[in-house]
């Protein structure tokens, strides 16, 4: 299994890695997506959150942050530690949940959310995950809800992000953004931004949503 805080780490001291460029990109759409809301309440969710400093990075910065309200999912404790940190050093609204965002119990009275980062998953489980957890996404979301989510692209003809832009749609999410990068130091990093049309349905907590297997 990967060392997730040396990862970190080492990723992210580098301006220029494809995760530096996917934490900017995350932060921009957050903006946006506060930016269009803006003098309502938000309430957010983040499943596999690090150290959260996506979401954090972007509320610590803003004069309206006390608007914003939610939750951090992260099993690594330290990384759910510095997320702690953070969000005391900013007097945010947030939480962290230290446990395993696969387990749908886990997102009892967290969801529906109006933004929902699934954010560093997608490339980490199986393909059977995978279209689980994307099918599973209107429960997630409240209508009119905004979804990031990030996914590497593969190097071959059948690029399997193709499917899950295709398996967002048929959950009933419509794409507001894909991004990607090329040429990334042999990595394609990529993300999607995905709206809510319909109504918000029942999570299936019968169902485990993902396994991490990296």
């Amino acid at each position: 299994m990967r060392d997730y805080l040396s990862w970190h780490d080492e990723a992210y001291r580098d301006s220029g890695s494809p995760l530096s460029w996917r934490l900017s990109r995350v932060r921009h759409h957050v903006e946006q997506v506060l930016d269009a809301a803006a003098g309502r309440p938000v309430k957010v969710l983040s499943l596999c959150a690090g150290d959260g400093r996506d979401l954090i990075g972007v509320l610590s910065t803003r004069p309206d942050r006390d608007r914003v309200s939610g939750t951090l999912v992260e099993l690594h404790p330290q990384l759910a530690g510095r997320a702690r940190t953070a969000i005391a050093a900013g007097d945010l609204r947030l939480e962290v949940l230290e446990a395993d965002a696969g387990d749908p119990a886990v997102c009892e009275g967290l969801i529906p959310a109006d933004l929902v980062l699934m954010v560093g998953i997608f490339g980490n489980i199986s393909d059977e995950d995978l279209e689980r957890a994307i099918r599973a996404a209107p429960a997630f979301c409240r209508p009119g809800g905004t979804l990031i989510w990030s996914r590497g692209r593969d190097a071959d003809i059948l690029d399997l992000n193709e499917k899950v832009r295709a398996w967002y749609a048929e959950a009933g999410l419509s794409e507001v953004a894909y991004e990607k990068l090329d040429d990334a130091d042999g990595e394609l990093p990529a993300l999607g931004v995905m709206r809510h049309d319909g109504e918000t349905v029942p999570l299936d907590a019968s169902r485990r949503l993902f396994t991490f297997i990296r």
